[in-house]
């Protein structure tokens, strides 16, 4: 255990945090995401887990130590519904509200259609697999930076 740190965060997933660099990806990935399989393609090369974690929950414990890139571009992207790429499903929105509570502010996600998405996540750095079993629980975060002390 450690102070400070969320304990839904672990060695696994803390040491591809911190090793990410500015602009890389993540794939933050529901239980019916194919994840092992594009985990291997990432740059990390296999997977990571959170699980029995929702979503929401692992997004929480990610964001309390993973700055967004979102000064400069949408920094969260979720996987669209097929057929109606505007909906947003509860997963979505309750990943929405932990994303807004960790800004401060309204970050809108982008939506990205679902085979896209598969693409993306073959490109990202790791692959997170959450133990969210409701559908469209998938996520693309990009990692911004952290400023020196002085410029906060």
């Amino acid at each position: 255990m450690l102070k400070n740190i969320d304990p839904a965060l672990n060695a696994d997933v803390l040491h591809a945090l911190r090793s990410m660099g500015h602009a890389d990806t993540l794939a933050l990935v529901d239980t019916n995401f194919p994840a092992d399989a594009i985990a291997r393609q990432t740059t990390l090369g296999k997977l990571l887990h959170m699980d029995n974690i929702p979503a929401a929950r692992a997004m929480r414990a990610i964001l309390s130590v993973f700055p967004l890139d979102t000064p400069l571009q949408p920094s969260v992207g979720r996987m669209e519904v097929m057929g109606d790429p505007d909906q947003i499903p509860a997963p979505q929105q309750e990943v929405q509200a932990e994303i807004d509570a960790v800004e401060g502010k309204t970050t809108s996600m982008y939506g990205i259609e679902r085979f896209a998405f598969y693409e993306h996540a073959r490109k990202a750095y790791c692959v997170i697999t959450t133990g969210e079993t409701r559908f469209y629980g998938c996520f693309l975060l990009t990692k911004g930076v952290i400023p020196p002390a002085a410029e906060l």
